[in-house]
């Protein structure tokens, strides 16, 4: 995975368009600005925020992460392990998506604003 890609831009969080940089305003796990995507590039200046409810479309994407925790959870206790309750299913899968949440909500407009923004080789302005 290099630079250039979007699998990069995605896995390091940063912006889409010079991946350099930060996309989110602060740490996923800070909840105080949880989700809060920076107004602006502070490399290449590019505005991160281009119309109000860009980012409603993550909500698929999330929905989408959270079935594949769901489906990897479900996978893992029916095929590595015997006679797995289904209520113990239900509490590995709650706790998962309770823990990952933060995460897979910042995950989720990273992907959306890949989806729409591409990679510039000299986009970095400053």
């Amino acid at each position: 995975m290099k630079k250039g890609s979007k699998l990069y831009s995605i896995a390091t969080m940063t912006c889409p368009q010079c991946q350099e940089g930060r996309f989110m305003v602060a740490h996923p796990y800070r909840f105080s600005t949880m989700g809060e995507v920076n107004d602006h590039c502070e490399k290449c200046g590019l505005n991160l925020k281009p119309e109000p409810g860009f980012y409603y479309g993550a909500m698929y994407v999330s929905y989408a992460l959270g079935v594949a925790v769901f489906v990897t959870i479900w996978a893992s206790c029916n095929w590595f392990f015997d006679n797995v309750d289904v209520w113990t299913q239900i509490s590995l899968v709650l706790i998962a998506l309770v823990g990952l949440g933060p995460y897979l909500y910042a995950l989720s407009k990273v992907i959306w604003a890949n989806f729409f923004i591409h990679y510039k080789k000299n986009a970095t302005l400053r």
